[in-house]
């Protein structure tokens, strides 16, 4: 048997993040399924959900089945791969079993996966019998804000996020909000779970640590959706970590070219600077040490239906991530 000597070390279970954009296929000249599983584990991370807006976007058997290819022939950790929701493939969509879950952008983001309206929502909701991710942005807010020369304001993240809240509760389906980034997402997802709505929920590092005040010096290299919010969000965030179930980096490299382009993409890496920021954090008490694996393993195991990972015990998956504190 191999033997690890861990003395001196902090050993947490290994790390799970459930919202990464591995740019594989399409986008190999940022990333590839190698490089990115090879951040992962640089990172700490042992498993790693993809995401579905690759080009071509992952939304039918045939497209998921080629990521798993591809995933099975480079990946050098675990993974999962979602499947994309459009608005016309619900039943296909909710057929697919080796998909870790349903993304679905109620607002535009990278890629050209969209389904803005309530006629491509709903059946989604009627049909899909796992997990939905739900990018919560409202398109229409989108687009009117955009025409006043406002970008993505927390008013279309709670109104996304009321409605994706309403469709969970009226059909029973498991919904699950990513990157929540306003007090406001978090006050309605608190009241849904006292209701027993089915939902949870995750925040990114980018919105715990960085506010928009800091995006005026790292300009388009800080642009990512939704955006960066106010300071008050930022503590909101923090004050309420006990509503919160996962940390997911919402891993989203670019090249710097584009990212300095007129037409910048949204999105930053993140997958090799959680695990520091969080025990950064811990160290400093702002975060009890028992959420850091609570929030980067359990909790996305538990979410995500991840039967064998999350947990350092008999009969579990023997993924540990071992940190160098000093």
């Amino acid at each position: 048997a191999r033997i690890i000597d861990a003395d001196g070390l902090l050993v947490l279970p290994g790390l799970i993040d459930p919202h990464v954009h591995l740019r594989e296929p399409g986008g190999e000249h940022k990333e590839d399924w190698t490089t990115g599983t090879q951040a992962a584990l640089a990172g700490g991370f042992t498993t790693v959900l993809a995401m579905p807006n690759a080009q071509p976007p992952i939304t039918n058997r045939e497209a998921l089945a080629e990521a798993h290819a591809l995933a099975a022939a480079k990946a050098v950790c675990d993974y999962g791969i979602f499947i994309g929701a459009t608005a016309d493939n619900a039943e296909e969509a909710a057929g697919l079993r080796d998909a870790v879950g349903l993304k679905l952008y109620m607002g535009s983001s990278t890629g050209t996966l969209l389904v803005a309206d309530l006629a491509g929502q709903l059946p989604h909701f009627e049909r899909y019998p796992g997990v939905i991710a739900v990018h919560a942005e409202d398109e229409e807010a989108v687009a009117y804000f955009v025409a006043r020369g406002e970008r993505r304001p927390p008013l279309c993240a709670a109104l996304a996020v009321a409605r994706a809240l309403t469709l969970a509760e009226h059909f029973r389906r498991r919904v699950h909000i990513c990157h929540v980034s306003t007090a406001h997402e978090i006050a309605l997802i608190r009241d849904a779970k006292a209701r027993g709505v089915p939902v949870t929920c995750e925040v990114t590092p980018h919105h715990l640590f960085l506010t928009a005040a800091d995006e005026a010096h790292l300009g388009t290299l800080g642009r990512i959706n939704p955006p960066l919010r106010s300071s008050e969000d930022m503590q909101a965030l923090w004050d309420n970590l006990d509503v919160i179930d996962c940390i997911a980096t919402d891993h989203a490299p670019h090249t710097l070219e584009e990212k300095h382009s007129p037409n910048p993409p949204a999105g930053v890496p993140g997958l090799e600077t959680a695990l520091a920021l969080l025990l950064t954090a811990a160290s400093e008490d702002r975060i009890l040490p028992a959420n850091v694996p609570r929030l980067m393993a359990q909790g996305p195991a538990r979410v995500f239906g991840l039967a064998r990972k999350g947990h350092i015990a008999p009969g579990y998956d023997a993924d540990l991530t071992l940190v160098d504190i000093q």
